[in-house]
């Protein structure tokens, strides 16, 4: 297994590539009496000049050829791939320019008030993780809900490892897919932010290593953060179990996540209530 850490020319030059042939230039009103089409997407020459840059440079950019574009050459290739947010910001860290947040860094751990709020959201099942998904901080309710948590060792508990390589959650979840899909965009953004981050490199090569799954979907580079949706979990004793997820970012703490569960209705809620009371 491979530490090494992101080569970010060669991402940025990969990530442009990925999002140009992405497009469709009927969607974009590009004239259509130009030569045929050979290959998905816009040209080289489309982004250019829509960008307001010239094509040489954009053919570097996607050679990654070590250049370092500024971030009002970023906004315009942006706004000429149609970047949403996520990926805007992506790019903006694969070049270097996206400013940081509050804490400058990766985060060292939880603070013990963010810890102890964890516990103080019982019965809510609730738990703190980092920009890498590692769990710093987890509430009875959730480590009952997760199957099998309490065997885990701690330096295994990190919850895209859990959800991949951990047997007893290989059926978790009803939408495994979309969960894995939400998990990876997630990493992916982390790992433009923190490049030099060889634990973040390590969890990333290790997975693709041992899950097809994985890494049939890093491949797609999609990126961002899902804050807000519903699950359907299969728990081996609970049964059936809907809920409503809710992530949060401590303002002091952005690069810290607080995942909180609420049921759905009020069946999920009596099998919760059952699954505590064991």
């Amino acid at each position: 297994m491979t530490t090494r850490t992101m080569d970010t020319a060669q991402e940025l030059a990969a990530f442009l590539r990925s999002r140009r042939e992405g497009l469709d230039p009927d969607r974009l009103g590009l004239p259509s009496h130009r030569r045929p089409r050979r290959t998905p997407g816009l040209r080289r020459e489309e982004v250019a000049e829509l960008a307001g840059v010239s094509t040489d440079y954009v053919v570097r950019l996607e050679q990654g050829r070590g250049l370092r574009p500024s971030a009002e050459v970023l906004a315009a290739l942006a706004r000429a791939l149609c970047l949403d947010s996520s990926e805007r910001d992506y790019l903006f860290d694969l070049a270097g320019r996206r400013r940081p947040g509050p804490t400058g860094g990766p985060a060292a751990g939880a603070a013990p008030s963010l810890a102890r709020l964890v516990g103080d959201l019982s019965p809510l099942p609730a738990m703190l993780l980092d920009h890498r998904y590692d769990i710093l901080a987890c509430n009875p309710e959730m480590a009952r809900l997760i199957p099998g948590f309490e065997a885990v060792p701690p330096s295994r508990r990190n919850a895209m490892w859990l959800c991949l390589l951990h047997p007893a959650m290989r059926g978790f979840y009803a939408d495994r897919e979309q969960v894995l899909r939400d998990g990876i965009a997630h990493l992916r953004a982390a790992w433009a932010a923190h490049p030099e981050d060889r634990e973040l490199s390590g969890l990333i090569a290790e997975l693709a290593t041992q899950d097809e799954d994985f890494a049939r979907l890093w491949t797609e580079r999609e990126v961002g953060v899902n804050g807000r949706g519903r699950k359907l979990l299969r728990h081996p004793v609970a049964g059936d179990i809907t809920i409503d997820f809710e992530v949060l970012l401590p303002l002091q703490d952005p690069e810290l996540r607080l995942l909180v569960y609420r049921a759905a209705d009020e069946e999920s809620r009596a099998s919760l209530d059952r699954l505590y009371a064991r």
